[in-house]
């Protein structure tokens, strides 16, 4: 009989989801012929719900966020019981359901929520397997995170390990496991992906609108310079149709590419020489992964803040809060034949861990193993 090892995620956010994903990926590779299920099961058990919340969860942290900071910081203070909250109770029966039909003998979650469904089902008499917490944010860890036990927690520093043996986890615990990100990163680069001549920016856009476009224009003179943009879009494709246009429509030559939904994050972020991108916790290690400069230009609160101490206290990275400061940011990594790039790039060799999927893939093995 093979193994199942179920892997859990929510899709509040990218970095859930990819450190799910690439734990899975990791233990395929690791154990080709045991069954590796990743589910969501808060959209497969409450589909409306789910796409109702993750909406208005995507909508606060765009236009919102301090509303965002006083619920972030008001839901570390309650205390969520799954078997009494009318919203969490259908969460719990999915799980057991699950749990009864694919009989895994480890689950991974990569979202706080599940530790708690898992012991309220303990706590119903339900047998429940080994548990491996994956926690996918940097030294500002949220405390719903460790309200409820798990065998093991894997986090992405020491910083963050010290964080959590702080607030009562055992030292026996924890791994620093670094943050699963794709396995593409430890993979060789195709050739023709090395072949481009000149520097080159990546813009993975998150703020509002009128931010874009204002970060565009900041960016502009770098352009007429020379230097060549990079905008994968995805899901913002439709929001930003107008203002990437207008920006397009202004400028001679075609300086910049502007791609839709791609699975080559991982290759434009080793072969770019900048990169504008949020604090999320999925991005910024995989910043560190490809060992890129980055300029953060938006910074979720509460959640995203200690993923940014983590690249700003090493001088990795620049933080900016106007879009005019993202275009002087940007333009100091890349003077002087990017000089100040090549310094944060070396900075980054001692924390780049672009094999976290599987480091964190043994660990899930060992608690499998125990089950």
């Amino acid at each position: 009989m093979a193994l199942v090892i179920l892997v859990l995620t929510a899709g509040f956010g990218d970095g859930h989801n990819t450190a799910a994903a690439s734990t899975a990926e990791a233990l395929r590779r690791l154990c080709p012929g045991e069954d590796v299920q990743v589910s969501d099961l808060v959209t497969e058990v409450q589909p409306r719900l789910a796409g109702m919340l993750k909406g208005l969860y995507q909508l606060a942290i765009t236009h919102f966020p301090s509303s965002w900071r006083f619920f972030y910081h008001l839901l570390g203070k309650s205390d969520l019981n799954p078997q009494e909250t009318l919203l969490l109770a259908p969460l719990v029966t999915g799980l057991k359901r699950k749990i009864e039909t694919l009989k895994p003998r480890v689950i991974v979650s990569a979202y706080p929520l599940y530790a708690g469904l898992l012991d309220a089902l303990r706590n119903q008499g339900v047998p429940v397997p080994g548990l491996v917490t994956v926690i996918t944010d940097s030294i500002s860890i949220h405390p719903i995170w460790l309200k409820q036990p798990s065998d093991l927690y894997c986090v992405a520093d020491v910083e963050t390990e010290a964080v959590i043996q702080k607030q009562g986890v055992p030292l026996n615990k924890v791994r620093v496991t670094g943050f699963p990100v794709s396995l593409q990163f430890t993979e060789t680069l195709p050739g023709e992906a090395l072949q481009h001549q000149g520097q080159r920016i990546l813009y993975l856009p998150s703020t509002t609108a009128r931010h874009v476009a204002a970060t565009l224009e900041s960016l502009r003179p770098l352009l007429q310079s020379g230097v060549r943009l990079t905008i994968p879009v995805g899901k913002h494709h439709s929001r930003l149709y107008h203002v990437l246009r207008k920006f397009m429509d202004s400028l001679s030559g075609s300086p910049v590419e502007i791609i839709g939904w791609t699975t080559r994050i991982p290759e434009m972020l080793r072969t770019h020489d900048v990169v504008i991108c949020k604090a999320g916790g999925a991005i910024l290690h995989e910043v560190l992964a490809a060992r890129i400069p980055a300029v953060i230009d938006y910074v979720v609160p509460g959640q995203e803040e200690g993923n940014a101490e983590m690249l700003l206290s090493r001088h990795c990275a620049f933080r900016t809060e106007t879009a005019q400061a993202t275009g002087e940011a940007v333009a100091k990594v890349l003077a002087n034949d990017s000089e100040v790039g090549r310094q944060m790039r070396a900075n980054m060799l001692p924390i780049s861990v672009p094999d976290a999927a599987m480091r964190t893939a043994h660990e899930v093995l060992t608690v499998a193993s125990r089950a």
